[in-house]
């Protein structure tokens, strides 16, 4: 790898999100005096992150350039790609440059969210030009889970900067899913690749994918052995795998419902422009679904986000307001889950298994990611030979096996750079090499709240959450320097009040104690005071349970 360097730079790379993690991607591609961002994604949250909604990435870097931002390249329709354009476009006034489907799903993230801004939107094709000072862009289709999907050309004097979006090669996906390995060619004819910045995701697992017909083939097969109710999770935009459970649903005789808000939404938006192929009669209303028997009904369920598990949760634990599991429904689930979902995964076949489900996963033959394996990654190599190499969209030990395909296909190992969030990489026309980092990280969004939710905040909601909150009321007469009222305690979440008196009754008896001390003293700060009776009560409670609960005084005077 090149050691960092202080000169002027022709072209900068700088992801702002989608390193070191499966989702939430932004790269910031800077020619000269202009700037571009490819992808404004979201992140659902992790376990730890309490309340929060979605996560997206900082954009400070960009507000502090915001005059040499020209446009923004949205590759696909997934949240991981559209889903931060909503919180940050307050802050930025640009063109965005998408297909027919991702722009009508960026409208509708607009209007699920209220955002009543006017915003220029240029539809792209596989024969759009769009021309820039320093720079012009084409795309090329590429395979995905959602039609509509697009790579980039950024042709620059130095070479060309090709970013690939999620990408697969599935030789059996056809009209709005199919790759156009023709453009593909014929961009790297025109141009010699300076860097290719690529989808990581599954760089680690050997081989090719299995091919989409496979899958719905098998699909059908498993439909027509089966007698009960048939429950799909998946997540909403999955768009190839909805489609499949349509068709097969209909040669299996099956009626079809779907449960989920942002499913509903996202399908609603692609039908009405032609993306789905529905038989006349196969969709039916979730509340009729009672009206027909098991062996005829299809049920897709995602979450109110659109993600895969949430639905089945409380279907599995009986708490779903228009349906729950019940013995003998079979549940597909046909996602593999990200790390951060994992435990949610797990908790949830435990619940399905209690309820009487069969299970079908993945590992069960009916899977196939949206991602390129390691064959076919090699391939997007093959075709555009980039000298310079920056993989992406991946956690960091993808982005390493990512690395290891690119020096098996002949890229030099010293020209692979491997980047965390807000890493400059950079070429002054001769080379390429590392600069200094930029600001970047997460912004948390809680309801319409973007960004005050930070690290003290959350970890507050854990306190809250492991060891609850333990209140302590007092008033005092400043004049009469004595107290009037109290002291009162009151617990959430700590300890059971019922069993607990003689605990409750001491804190009771340290707050006092420190209120009478201060008031002797002549010492009635409302902070120090406040701070005195907090620590007293923390040492006192952890000695007698060994748990921190938040501790709050509430001193007010009459």
């Amino acid at each position: 790898m090149a050691k960092e360097r202080k000169r002027d730079a022709n072209v900068k790379i700088i992801p702002l999100g989608g390193v070191g993690e499966i989702a939430k991607n932004m790269y910031i591609v800077e020619v000269d005096d202009e700037m571009f961002m490819l992808d404004a994604g979201l992140m659902f949250p992790e376990n730890e992150m309490y309340g929060v909604d979605v996560v997206i990435p900082d954009i400070t870097y960009v507000k502090e350039n915001i005059d040499r931002l020209k446009a923004i390249f949205i590759s696909h329709g997934h949240a991981d790609s559209i889903g931060a354009l909503p919180y940050i476009l307050e802050d930025i006034d640009v063109p965005i440059y998408a297909s027919k489907l991702t722009i009508a799903l960026i409208k509708e993230s607009f209007k699920e969210l209220n955002i009543r801004k006017k915003q220029k939107f240029y539809t792209i094709n596989s024969e759009s030009k769009m021309n820039f000072k320093n720079a012009s862009f084409e795309f090329f289709e590429t395979s995905h889970s959602i039609p509509d999907s697009y790579g980039c050309s950024i042709k620059t004097k130095y070479g060309s900067i090709v970013y690939t979006g999620e990408f697969k090669f599935d030789q059996s996906l056809e009209g709005d899913y199919g790759f156009n390995g023709a453009k593909m060619y014929d961009l790297a004819r025109e141009d010699d690749c300076l860097v290719l910045i690529s989808d990581s995701t599954e760089a680690e697992k050997r081989g090719y994918n299995t091919p989409e017909n496979i899958i719905e083939e098998q699909l059908l097969s498993d439909f027509l052995k089966s007698k009960g109710r048939i429950i799909v999770s998946l997540y909403a935009s999955n768009f190839v795998r909805i489609q499949q459970v349509l068709t097969n649903a209909h040669k299996a005789n099956r009626k079809v419902t779907f449960l989920g808000k942002t499913l509903e939404a996202s399908f609603k938006v692609a039908r009405k422009l032609g993306y789905f192929d529905i038989p006349e009669g196969l969709l039916v209303p979730s509340h009729q679904i009672k009206n027909f028997p098991d062996n005829e009904i299809v049920i897709i369920a995602t979450g109110k986000q659109g993600e895969p598990f949430d639905a089945l949760t409380e279907m599995s634990k009986g708490t779903h307001e228009v349906t729950n599991i019940k013995e003998n429904d079979e549940v597909y689930i046909l996602t593999t889950p990200s790390s951060n979902m994992e435990v949610i995964l797990y908790s949830t076949l435990n619940d399905l298994t209690k309820a009487g489900a069969k299970i079908y996963l993945p590992t069960s033959g009916i899977h196939a990611s949206s991602h390129g394996l390691s064959e076919e990654l090699k391939m997007m190599f093959n075709i555009f030979k980039p000298k310079y190499f920056v993989p992406v969209q991946g956690e960091y030990k993808n982005q390493i096996a990512h690395a290891k395909l690119a020096a098996e296909a002949g890229i030099d190992p010293e020209n692979i750079f491997l980047l965390e969030k807000g890493d400059v990489v950079s070429y002054d026309g001769e080379e390429m090499y590392y600069q200094e980092k930029v600001h970047a990280g997460n912004v948390l969004i809680d309801g319409r709240g973007v960004g005050d939710v930070g690290n003290i905040v959350l970890r507050d909601r854990r306190i809250l959450s492991e060891d609850g909150i333990f209140i302590a009321v007092v008033t005092i007469d400043r004049n009469e320097r004595k107290i009037k009222a109290g002291p009162e305690i009151q617990s959430r979440g700590f300890v059971y009040v019922k069993e607990s008196e003689e605990l409750l009754a001491t804190a009771e008896a340290i707050v006092k104690e420190v209120v009478e001390d201060s008031i002797q003293s002549g010492n009635l700060d409302w902070n120090d005071l406040k701070q005195d009776v907090r620590e007293a009560l923390l040492k006192f409670l952890y000695e007698s349970t060994k748990r921190r609960p938040m501790i709050i005084p509430i001193i007010s005077e009459i």
